[in-house]
Order: C-alpha cells, then structure tokens, then sequence
C-alpha cells in the first residue's frame, strides 16, 4: 500500500483531537498530587513541570482497599487490605482479612498487579496489520523494515501524539500500566533537528499523560546503518543521535520533573552504534542507575555481520568489553549460544522477549528454557504493536517453545512450588518488567507503585473457573476483556471497562491515521 502524504488539515485534526482528549482525562479526573521517587532505581525530581498533564500521578489522599483475592509474591491470596499512600504507592498489603473495614473500597474481583511493557515503538502502531501482504517471492525482517521507515520518515509530532495515545490506551485496556519507549524519532521530516530536540519525545509524554500510563522514555543512540557503514542512509536521518546527544536528552527528561514520566537509556544496536560510542555511552552513564537497553542477536545476519566485523557474537562482545551489569536489558536476544546465556545471569542484566513482534517477523525462537535455566527472568514487550495485551504476549511464549520442543506446560515449575505455567510467566514478566523499566519495587508489595487490574469475571473466558486456574485461564483461554478496572499510581484510569478521554483519543488517532494512509 503506497503511504500518502500527510496533509496539513489531517494533522491540524489530529492535534485538536489529541488536545481534545487531555482535556477530557482532566476533566474526568481529581487533580493530581506528585509522587515519591522512593521506589525507582534512579531518582529524578519529584516536582511536577508546568506541562505535567494527567499521568499517573498520585490519587489526594490515603485509602484502603479490599479485594477478595490478590496475587502477591507466592501467588494468590485471599482477604487482602491494601492502603495506598497520598504519594500513589502502596504502603501496606495485609493477606486474610476475611471482611473490608468500614474505609476501605471492596472490589468487585480479583486483583493482579499491572505489568510492564518492556518494549514499544509507538509509531509503529500506525503500522500495525498493514504488512500482512507479499508482492514479491520473499519477505523477511529486512523487507519489513524498508516499509516500516516509510511510516517513520513521515509521520509528524501531532500525529505521534495521536497514535501514541491510542496505542498507551489499548496498552492499560491488556493489562499494562507502564511502558518502557524505545524512542528513536528524533528530528523532522527532513532531517534537520527541531527547535527542541524532545519534540517528539514529548509527543509521547503527552500521550501517555492523556491515556493515564506511566511511561520510561529512552533515547536511542543510533549513528550508522550496519557494520562498516559511515552514516546513516536517507531514510534514517530522523534517527540520528550520538551518545553525548543521548545523554543530554535524558537529562533533560528527568529534569522536567513531570509525574508519571521516567529516564532511560538505549542503544539501537550493535550495527547501528560504533564500538566508541557504546563505550562512550557507557562512562557517561558510570553512576548512574537508569535502565539501559539495547536490541541485540534478533536476526542471523546481524550476528553473522558482527562475527565478520568484531570477531564476537553480539552479547559475546557486549560481556568481553565489560558492558553489562544490573541496568543492561537486552531486548529479543533470539539467536544466542549458552555462554553467551551464562553471561548475562553472571551480570546481573536482563532480557526482554517479543513473542508477537518476533513471530510476525519470522526471527525465530529464543533458547528459553536456557534463559530460565541460568535464572534470567524474562520481561515482555509489545515492541511493533500487532499485540497489545500481555496474556497475548505470554500466550505465544509459551506456545513458542511447545512447537519448538513438542512439549506442554514447558513453564511450570512443579519442583519450585508453581505447577502454574501462567504464574511462572506472570511472576516472570512482573519482576524482570519492573526491574526493565528502572524500578526496584513492582507488584503488589509495599514500596511500590499502586497500579492493579482488576479481574472482570463477568468475562465469558472467565465464567465457572475455579479460583487457582483463573490467571491460566486469562493466559491460555480464548482472550475476552479481563479488565474491568485499571490502576495507576493509585488513581482508577479505567472504570467498569470505561476510560473518560477513549472517544477523543480515538478521533484524534483516526484523523491521524487519515492523513499517513488516506488518499
């Protein structure tokens, strides 16, 4: 399908629409007070900017709530009063109070904590479903790709906002309250740098403020277009960014102070970054505590091109330089020998897997059970947005490596005390999801921030399951809309399935969908 171009009045709609949609999430909303950074591996300032819109910031007040049942560390529990503190995280979990207190809110079902999702590219939500069809005798990951620039060669800031806002809402609708932005959009159209080099990266801010999610926004360092290539091409310039050029950016987002909004760091890739600047990111980063993430072995002729140009397999060359530690994630790792595996649980760093994005391009399996082997919890990500809810995303993980071995139930960890293969890859993506998006407390658990779902038993995949195979069943059973409430930061975002602001985030997003794809 050939992209138009966009016009100036389907991106003046599109920005209308979005402004529309704030207004609506504040309207709809108390006014919000700043959080504690308490719970974040790295700090940044807790004053609200003056753009500080309506994320997840925290609910006025403490207050208590009760839920029948509530998956904390170890599983379910039964009776659990929970009080949120004015600062929106979780002060106190207290399991087997059999009736609420007179001050606490009872809920209407079971509560899961939100998950992370550890992988987004927004833009490419605009993208999504429109590569399913082949004019040609192959397609691959590569071919992929060229279409996909055509998307972000085009696309302008309102349009960004606006489809960053729909995507950060159907994101809370699956079950995620956090999000960790791959965020490589840096300049105009045409390449030249606006005017403030966060253009885009605050379009996303915006949005994920509109939509009610927390949002970890990283800049990429990106330089070149593969092993050995000088520049970028053409139809990369908007992408460019050197690693003093990353690091300044980070420092201006955690700067701005704004709720809800946190800092990370990325790395493209090892195509994408020479050898000193990865390095170079690395000192500049040298006490710092943020996350940092890089896009490692997702395709063979990337660890074949390394092998050609550095004599190593990536992750090989990133444990031989010294680079990994605790804050590294290393996002889809597919293709990967087990030393390489031995390495990164040696150093603490983690992983990230995209089991849609990864089947949707065809990159093959990840060696999970070596990954869960060696102890490395893997967190998700949605990464290009064919999927938007985690039970989709754990769903083909797990069935992923069922047709590769011709095994069931390969997650379950009897001897370990979780015969659940939906808990084992819940608790998974919990913990290595909140350590992804640089937080050292995530779940239900005192310290953390208060984001939870609850459970909608109404939903028809959910009718007559008994109690301990109900998260089985909102994983492996045919998916309906478990959600019936979504918190964030101790604040409801969604209520009964309803979010105040969708009917304007979804004008906005049609209106800029119109004008990348319309005639």
């Amino acid at each position: 399908m050939a992209l138009a171009s966009a016009s100036a009045s389907a991106s003046a709609s599109a920005s209308a629409a979005a402004a529309a949609a704030a207004a609506a999430a504040t309207a709809a909303v108390p006014a919000p007070a700043p959080g504690d950074a308490s719970d974040r591996v790295a700090p940044s300032p807790a004053a609200a900017g003056p753009d500080a819109g309506t994320g997840p910031t925290a609910q006025t007040g403490p207050r208590r709530l009760w839920a029948p049942r509530a998956w904390l560390p170890g599983g379910w529990r039964t009776g659990v009063l929970l009080s949120i503190g004015a600062d929106g995280h979780w002060s106190a979990v207290q399991p087997g109070v059999a009736e609420p207190p007179p001050d606490a809110e009872r809920l209407p079902g079971p509560l899961l904590p939100g998950l992370v999702d550890a992988h987004s590219h927004a833009f490419q939500r605009a993208f999504a479903g429109l590569a399913e069809r082949r004019e040609q005798d192959g397609d691959d990951f590569w071919g992929w790709r060229d279409r996909m620039y055509r998307v972000a060669g085009r696309i302008t800031p309102p349009q960004l906002e606006a489809v960053a806002a729909q995507l950060y809402l159907e994101l809370l609708r699956g079950g995620y309250t956090q999000v960790c932005e791959f965020h490589y959009l840096q300049h105009d159209t045409d390449g030249r740098r606006y005017a403030d080099p966060l253009r885009l990266g605050w379009a996303l801010a915006d949005a994920a403020a509109a939509a009610g999610i927390g949002l970890t926004l990283m800049p990429v360092l990106y330089e070149r277009a593969g092993f050995g290539a000088p520049a970028l091409r053409e139809d990369q310039r908007r992408f460019a960014a050197d690693a003093d050029a990353v690091w300044a950016l980070r420092g201006v987002i955690e700067a701005a102070g704004r709720p809800g909004l946190d800092a990370g760091v990325a790395i493209h890739s090892l195509r994408a970054a020479a050898p000193a600047s990865i390095q170079r990111l690395r000192r500049l980063a040298e006490g710092w505590a943020g996350p940092i993430h890089v896009h490692v072995a997702e395709q063979i002729a990337e660890v074949e091109d390394c092998l050609a140009a550095t004599g190593r397999r990536p992750i090989d060359w990133l444990a031989a330089e010294g680079l990994l530690d605790a804050r590294w994630q290393l996002v889809h790792a597919t293709h990967t020998v087990p030393a390489e595996i031995d390495a990164v649980a040696a150093a603490g760093a983690g992983m990230v897997i995209c089991p849609t994005t990864e089947a949707n391009l065809g990159d093959g399996f990840a060696d999970v059970p070596g990954w869960w082997q060696a102890g490395v919890p893997l967190a998700i990500g949605s990464d290009s947005h064919v999927g938007r809810h985690w039970p989709e995303e754990l769903r083909w993980l797990d069935y992923g490596q069922r047709l590769r071995l011709r095994q069931r139930n390969l997650a379950a960890a009897p001897q370990a005390g979780q015969p659940s293969s939906a808990g084992r890859l819940f608790d998974d993506a919990l913990r290595a999801g909140g350590r992804a998006a640089g937080r050292a407390h995530w779940g239900l658990l005192p310290g953390a921030r208060a984001d939870a779902l609850v459970v909608d038993r109404r939903s028809s995949h959910l009718l007559g399951v008994p109690d301990e195979a109900l998260l089985d069943a909102v994983v492996f059973s045919s998916p309906g809309r478990p959600w019936r409430d979504v918190m964030v930061a101790g604040r409801w975002v969604v209520r009964d399935h309803r979010h105040p602001a969708a009917a304007a985030i979804a004008q906005a997003f049609a209106a800029a969908m119109d004008g990348l794809w319309g005639g």
